[in-house]
């Protein structure tokens, strides 16, 4: 039942002259209230802006983001590193064994990510940044912004985090786990190379 519904049903009981009703009633709305303060704030969103995107290890450190302080920085370089993949993958693995930290890309993953660029699939990492959709073949303007999400189920497993993102591509979010380690928060494992719609130049029906 949703709150108005708690709120009509409370001014029933009382014109009723149903104590009990109304004293259910309250209880049903500071319950009501209570779950919705704390889905709210289970809700957090982080808007990240570069000037330009890095296209190493040594530019990605330099980025303020690269303390690695929240799991929200970490999502957000991840998409930069993975915009590198298809041009220089060497760089790109680089910049993702960094964001692993303890834990390095293992083989299987780096030809999984491989895979998700063939058939010249390279715009799907860029079309999480404002302004990427189909029409314009997922091509950001500087300065790039991409927004970081989480939800009430973001932070179910102890010093694990799983955040979200938008593709301009998909009617989903696409989705990032993050697992932290003293102070920092290092990648775990990304979904964000999934199919999205073709862009328009490569699209024969558009």
């Amino acid at each position: 039942m949703g709150l108005f519904d708690v709120l009509k049903k409370a001014a029933t009981d009382a014109l009723s002259g149903n104590s009990a009703g109304v004293n259910r009633a309250a209880n049903n709305v500071a319950n009501s209230v209570s779950n919705a303060v704390k889905s709210a704030a289970s809700k957090e969103s982080k808007t990240f802006t570069f000037n330009a995107l890095p296209q190493s290890v040594e530019e990605l450190k330099a980025l303020p983001e690269a303390t690695l302080d929240s799991p929200f920085k970490a999502a957000a370089l991840t998409v930069c590193a993975l915009c590198v993949f298809p041009d220089n993958r060497e760089a790109a693995v680089e910049m993702l064994n960094f964001l692993k930290g303890p834990q390095p890309l293992s083989t299987q993953e780096e030809h999984f990510i491989a895979d998700r660029f063939m058939d010249g699939k390279r715009y799907v990492p860029f079309s999480y940044f404002e302004g990427a959709t189909p029409t314009n073949d997922y091509t950001p303007t500087a300065p790039y912004k991409i927004t970081v999400f989480s939800n009430p189920y973001s932070y179910q497993d102890p010093n694990y985090a799983v955040l979200f993102m938008k593709s301009g591509g998909a009617d989903s979010e696409r989705q990032v786990k993050l697992r932290r380690k003293g102070n920092q928060w290092f990648l775990w494992e990304q979904f964000l190379l999934s199919d999205i719609r073709q862009p328009k130049s490569a699209d024969p029906w558009a």
